[in-house]
């Protein structure tokens, strides 16, 4: 009998360590969207900063209930080049999407990225024009993200690749 309470221990044990991780990553990503936050206002602040530093901002929308938007996130900050790269050329904006807030009037005003699937990304020049919105379809394979066309998207919409004098001398 004492056996086999050490037996069921030992497998409570195991489970719990393959378990817990997960059920900690899975609070720390019911963080990642605000749905009481102000996204115009977060916008404004994140243009300011966008302007002062010479960046793009890039909004990424969608919610706490989006798997694919864990998996985005994770795979970017998981990987140093893509994470010091967004970081360099761009103020990121977690814009919420769900029942309890779905920021109509501000999506609105971003040409219904919603419309693209989640997660959305918009991208705005540090003036606070859109450039750019699309979904992240085109960002992997059927395994899932590739660092390879994340880092393509990023070098494809940041400041260098979208001013006007790498332009102004082309035939």
């Amino acid at each position: 009998m004492k056996k086999l309470f050490i037996i069921a221990g030992l497998i409570v044990l195991a489970v719990a360590v393959f378990v817990w991780p997960k059920a900690v990553k899975r609070w720390e990503h019911a963080h990642l969207y605000n749905p009481a936050a102000d996204a115009k206002a977060e916008i404004a602040d994140a243009v300011k900063q966008a302007s002062k530093q010479h960046k793009h901002v890039m909004l990424q929308i969608g919610g706490n209930w989006c798997i694919w938007c864990f998996r985005f996130n994770d795979f970017v900050t998981g990987d140093p080049v893509l994470d010091n790269y967004l970081h360099d050329n761009y103020i990121l904006v977690h814009v919420n999407y769900s029942q309890e807030n779905t920021n109509k009037e501000v999506l609105a005003g971003l040409g219904y990225p919603q419309r693209l699937g989640f997660p959305a990304f918009v991208i705005l020049d540090e003036k606070g024009n859109r450039l750019h919105s699309q979904n992240s379809v085109g960002l992997g394979d059927v395994n899932g993200y590739t660092g390879e066309k994340v880092l393509e998207f990023f070098k494809d919409w940041s400041p260098g690749a979208t001013d006007p004098k790498d332009y102004s001398n082309s035939k």
